[in-house]
């Protein structure tokens, strides 16, 4: 087996994990509020390559972490990853009807209903993280509370949203980009690799080396979206192509052009595994994660 298929296996493994996890933490509930909780099971439980909860069992992984206890941590990132799916899906957001070759949590139920499902989402993160069988120290839980709120706020993700927002107004350079979609996807993928050193106990130097990779790997997985929405389509990404340019977005793409945007996305790659140097062949899966990022076709 090659380092690529050994990656491949492993994340399809690790995705099935998660979504047991998943399907455990999030019970169906009887009565009217049991609405809410289907539209939470309907956009946590609807596959997905679950890439940020394996860089976190991945990281972990490379310190001897239970299982048991990075795939609660894995949930409870992808639950803010699929609640904030949510709510960009929305009208007054980016308004889209398919995610996941799915219809959005708002076409499926309805626009309060999708608002509410990514509330108690988020919230249940939280609850997950907070919890003894994430971790039997209180130091450390506490720490990976800290870890996802800073993230998941207007510090990261939610920050890096609003400038996207505002973005058509702000004419944004490639730099302005990369800050920009560091803080709103790049922080909670390197969430999941810092939390596995928070996990394993580690120093404030090896959670940063793993948070820096994560970065640059996020980037670059960021970049490969934007190429996707020119050259892919809706069978392979699950979702409408072509959104990008006809809105007059500005993407890594319309920057430095599109053979210029896979370079860029490569050399990021290449950057996130120059982190990993300290790790050795322990670091094997996350340096073909890296790899991955940047050449995607999904």
């Amino acid at each position: 087996m090659t380092s690529t298929q050994a990656f491949k296996t492993a994340l399809a493994n690790i995705a099935g994990e998660v979504n047991a996890e998943l399907d455990r933490l999030l019970p169906e509930v009887a009565g009217p509020e049991g609405r809410v909780v289907d539209a939470m099971r309907y956009a946590a439980l609807d596959g997905g390559k679950r890439l940020r909860p394996f860089l976190a069992v991945a990281s972990s992984d490379l310190f001897g972490v239970p299982r048991a206890s990075s795939l609660r941590v894995g949930a409870a990132i992808e639950m803010v990853h699929c609640y904030s799916l949510v709510h960009d899906d929305l009208p007054a957001m980016d308004d889209d009807d398919l995610r996941r070759g799915r219809p959005t949590v708002h076409r499926k139920f309805d626009e309060a209903t999708a608002i509410l499902a990514g509330d108690a989402l988020l919230t249940e993160a939280f609850a997950v993280l907070a919890a003894p069988d994430t971790h039997a120290d209180g130091a450390v839980r506490a720490a990976l509370v800290a870890e996802l709120a800073r993230a998941a706020g207007a510090a990261g993700m939610v920050g890096g949203q609003m400038i996207d927002l505002l973005a058509g107004g702000l004419a944004l350079d490639a730099n302005g980009l990369a800050r920009l979609q560091n803080l709103k996807t790049g922080c909670l993928i390197a969430i999941g690799c810092r939390a596995g050193a928070v996990l394993g106990g580690q120093g404030p130097e090896v959670v940063e080396a793993l948070g820096a990779y994560g970065l640059s790997m996020g980037l670059a997985f960021q970049i490969a979206d934007d190429v996707l929405d020119v050259e892919g389509s809706a069978a392979e990404t699950g979702k409408a192509t072509g959104k990008d340019a006809a809105a007059g977005k500005a993407t890594f793409v319309s920057r430095l052009g599109l053979e210029g945007a896979k370079n860029y996305a490569r050399s990021l790659a290449d950057e996130a595994v120059a982190h990993l140097g300290r790790f050795g062949e322990k670091a094997a899966l996350l340096r073909e994660a890296a790899a991955f990022s940047a050449t995607r076709r999904s």
